[in-house]
């Protein structure tokens, strides 16, 4: 998740501020050779293919960083994110896919970095690639697994990270529940926040707020990406010599890259996404067959979907979009999705048919009502009601999104259908979507604009 951070040096060269302030921390970036002696590697598409990697190295990490946000522990000299960024041959467009670090993977044989023993091709978890072979087993364990043909390499850990966001002066992410992690310390009441470097790093490490685990924190991560780019293009960096030097110094600090990613491909690829911004962006993460898939001496992993995957890696290849061209949803976030929201509604007034035109409204923007509706004993309510349950309190709160200026009223035992009295107040009904719904389309991608704050 720290290497979301390297996709900001991209952006910050689109400023220009010339080839001697970059070619001056160039010279700071620990340089590594993944490709050393690779040979029947998949041909070349369009555009450029980055593998983003972020390290679980904490050797850097103050011990009052560590307490504070929940650091402790040895590392695993492993990579728990692995992204790779498509950039368009127009350098119009970043396509990101995030690789999931359980993900079932067959390594290319290859030499032990550690114990110098030579294996054969064997399985493993796609994030223990690095620990056996470095850089260089990983981009050949991707390039086997997608036949996508890497090009570049970038390596962050948790120190760049904190730094990158701290000196852009915080990055502002939305959640429409509370997020709360007792492993990471996360702990966000529902809203807009603003974190800080050590906030960020628990909000993208965090896996336990909810039972998606590590998908549901890869999405976590791809909304935090997209607010980075949006932070770092409209917060005036890009125009400030001095924060842009800044800046670049924070990322590039603990960066380790491949050596022919230097100053020059920094600064050509910067002018030409001048006008990057969230909208040029899209995320999703590679299809998955299996879930749990049970692996003897390894585990349990996930199984990519063979038919899917392969449609989205040729997408790439071929330099297409992922997601598909639609405008900007108009439609409120809500916490839980209205298809498994159960609705009764009922004629508070006495105008006749208001019922029908509440429950037809409704039902347009994805409620499951019953169709049905009837009047209610009391027919002189001024204020639309939401009479609720107060176990499902969340679908309370999702529906009087849609029907602004209801009252929310709960009433134990109720059940789980939820009663809507309509009032002589009500106008319309509002659309809203779920968080997890803007993942669509046929690689279940999303712009950046869609998954940052609304």
């Amino acid at each position: 998740m720290r290497a979301v951070t390297t996709l900001s040096v991209v952006v910050l060269a689109a400023a220009g501020i010339g080839h001697s302030v970059v070619a001056s921390l160039d010279a700071g970036i620990a340089r590594v050779d993944p490709f050393k002696d690779m040979k029947n590697r998949p041909r070349a598409g369009h555009g450029m293919n980055v593998l983003l990697v972020g390290t679980d190295g904490r050797e850097k990490i103050t011990e009052a960083e560590r307490r504070a946000y929940r650091l402790g522990g040895a590392p695993c000299h492993c990579t728990d994110t692995i992204m790779i960024v498509h950039i368009s041959e127009d350098r119009r467009r970043a396509s990101v896919v995030s690789l999931p670090r359980d993900s079932y993977a067959d390594t290319p044989a290859h030499t032990d970095q550690t114990t110098g023993k030579e294996h054969s091709s064997h399985s493993l978890k796609l994030n223990a690639a690095y620990a056996e072979g470095g850089p260089q087993l990983t981009v050949r364990t991707v390039e086997n697994m997608t036949h996508v043909k890497i090009d570049h390499y970038l390596e962050v850990d948790f120190t760049s990270f904190m730094k990158t966001v701290d000196v852009l002066g915080g990055v502002r992410i939305c959640t429409t529940q509370p997020l709360k992690d007792s492993y990471t310390g996360l702990d966000l009441p529902a809203g807009a926040h603003t974190l800080n470097g050590g906030q960020a790093l628990q909000y993208v490490r965090s896996r336990h707020v909810d039972g998606a685990s590590d998908l549901g924190r890869m999405q976590r991560q791809q909304r935090f990406l997209a607010a980075l780019v949006d932070r770092a293009t409209s917060s005036g960096v890009l125009l400030n010599p001095i924060r842009f030097r800044d800046v670049t110094r924070a990322v590039l600090s603990s960066v380790r890259a491949d050596k022919g990613f230097g100053t020059d491909e920094l600064l050509d690829l910067g002018r030409a996404m001048r006008d990057f911004s969230p909208s040029s962006s899209e995320f999703t993460t590679v299809p998955i067959g299996q879930m749990g898939y049970a692996v003897k001496g390894i585990g349990s992993t996930l199984k990519w979907d063979p038919v899917r995957s392969g449609r989205l890696f040729q997408a790439l290849r071929d330099d297409h979009p992922l997601a598909a061209p639609r405008p900007r949803s108009t439609a409120v976030r809500v916490a839980v999705a209205p298809q498994q929201i159960r609705v009764q509604v009922e004629n508070g007034t006495g105008t006749a048919g208001l019922g029908r035109r509440v429950d037809a409204a409704l039902a347009a923007t994805g409620f499951r009502t019953t169709h049905r509706p009837v009047n209610a004993a009391d027919r002189a309510v001024a204020r639309t009601v939401i009479a609720y349950d107060p176990r499902w309190d969340r679908s309370a709160k999702s529906l009087a999104a849609a029907l602004p200026g209801s009252e929310l009223r709960p009433v134990p035992d109720q059940g789980a259908v939820l009663r809507v009295i309509a009032g002589s107040d009500f106008r319309e009904v509002r659309k809203v979507r779920a968080e997890d719904q803007q993942y669509r389309g046929r690689f279940e991608a999303a712009r950046g604009d869609e998954v940052g704050c609304a």
